[in-house]
């Protein structure tokens, strides 16, 4: 079975064009296993070497999938001894390496909100062409892992443009964190096209200079955030 990079077929795309990538389709696939109870709770799921080959695509493939399979609750990589199948439906939460997805969706709107207000009157000429290379790669990146990296960046490069050291040093903190969220909603719930839309937003609003204008647009992307990810947990 060979699930490189192409939409599975009886799957409406939320746009014309979109495409699941290898991740998105073994992910699907997996998930659809456990929830049928195809995988059993307790179960075992095969090494990455043979999923790999089950699905045609690479080993790094397979892990992102897993990380995303993992996140949901649904399963748990046990070091050495390979990935358990330890529930057949999502959690109530995400696990999101040492934060979990609430912890996020309330921590954020603290910390981004305000930054992005104060990167619009402080942010230097450098800081800005920063984030301008950075959306300009996002919008153009087929990668979703690198795309998911340059998401991360765009956040970390709008707290240390606030010039407030707290925020920067916050948003480092929890950078990995954020990545796995991304990771996961773009997988899950097609996010990726939505937020390049809402960064640009953002930048928009920074470049303008506009503190009140930046903050509403991160707010408006965090609530997006957070509503995609209530969808995931609710369904």
């Amino acid at each position: 079975m060979n699930l490189s990079d192409s939409r599975t077929a009886g799957q409406p795309a939320p746009f014309p064009l979109a495409r699941l990538s290898a991740a998105e389709a073994v992910f699907n696939a997996i998930r659809q296993d456990i929830e049928s109870g195809r995988l059993e709770v307790g179960g075992k799921l095969n090494s990455e070497a043979i999923l790999s080959q089950q699905y045609g695509v690479s080993r790094s493939v397979i892990r992102e999938a897993l990380r995303s399979c993992t996140a949901l609750g649904l399963t748990v990589t046990k070091t050495g001894k390979g990935t358990f199948v330890v529930a057949n439906k999502v959690a109530n939460d995400l696990t999101l390496g040492q934060y979990s997805a609430r912890d996020l969706t309330e921590a954020r709107p603290h910390i981004e909100v305000p930054a992005a207000g104060l990167a619009a009157e402080r942010r230097s000429d450098e800081e800005l062409e920063t984030l301008r290379h950075i959306v300009a790669a996002m919008a153009t990146e087929t990668d979703p892992e690198s795309w998911v990296a340059l998401d991360s960046s765009f956040h970390a490069a709008i707290a240390r443009a606030s010039g407030n050291k707290v925020f920067a040093s916050v948003v480092a903190d929890i950078r990995g964190a954020l990545a796995h969220q991304s990771e996961t909603l773009n997988m899950v719930a097609d996010r990726q096209h939505a937020s390049d839309v809402e960064h640009q937003e953002i930048l928009a609003a920074i470049e303008e200079g506009s503190a009140e204008k930046a903050r509403a647009a991160m707010a408006s992307h965090l609530q997006a955030v957070g509503v995609a990810l209530d969808s995931i947990l609710n369904n």
